[in-house]
């Protein structure tokens, strides 16, 4: 039987998820590999003290968990801390992990938890670039077509720094990251009725704000 105490997780995991580096041949001759492993597999093989595995799981998942990290805490310097303690969180709480909901659910609640925490003793002023960029303008658009959007996605950035944490993680989760309404009630901690009527009071300020640019 496999030693349960994991050492901690070394400092400085990689979260580009670019792919990492395997030789042609092992990806022939070793059909086991932690790469091939769908994630909970690979979770089992983590809680059982495979870093490799691990490090698998944190290239799979880490650019879309610094991605939600930002849109909450507004800068990509806290949302990679972030991230990084969430992951050293995971990796000594794999053994409560429970398979029932998926590994990417499990670390979006922990990210988001972490980003909760930090918000509430640290508010963070949401810089404009954490919301996605509006579509490409066309070569014929006018100056002062684009000087609107650019003005438009400015005041969509406000609306959403105005809103209240919890109601702007369930928008994030939703709009952003097109998470299911199940998902979000599991990542937040609350029902799926909650869940909707913290989407319906976002949904409705930011109509509200953004009134004056339809």
């Amino acid at each position: 039987m496999r030693n349960r105490t994991r050492p901690p997780l070394p400092h400085g995991a990689d979260f580009s998820l670019r792919p990492a580096p395997q030789p042609i041949a092992d990806v022939a001759a070793d059909r086991d590999t932690p790469g091939d492993l769908d994630d909970s597999a690979l979770a089992v093989r983590a809680s059982e003290g495979d870093e490799e595995a691990f490090a698998v799981l944190v290239r799979r998942h880490g650019g879309r968990l610094v991605a939600l990290a930002q849109h909450l805490l507004g800068n990509r310097a806290d949302a990679e801390d972030a991230v990084q303690d969430s992951f050293l969180s995971a990796w000594r709480r794999l053994p409560e992990f429970r398979h029932g909901a998926s590994f990417g659910t499990w670390m979006y609640r922990i990210v988001t938890n972490r980003c909760l925490n930090t918000l509430r003793h640290r508010p963070c002023p949401l810089p404009l670039d954490v919301v996605p960029e509006p579509a490409a303008a066309d070569a014929d658009s006018s100056p002062p077509l684009v000087a609107e959007a650019d003005a438009a996605t400015a005041a969509l950035a406000r609306a959403l720094m105005e809103l209240r944490p919890e109601l702007r993680v369930c928008w994030v989760l939703r709009e952003l990251h097109g998470l299911h309404y199940e998902e979000i009630a599991h990542v937040v901690g609350t029902s799926e009725q909650t869940v909707r009527g913290r989407l319906f009071r976002a949904r409705r300020a930011l109509m509200e704000a953004m009134r004056p640019w339809r």
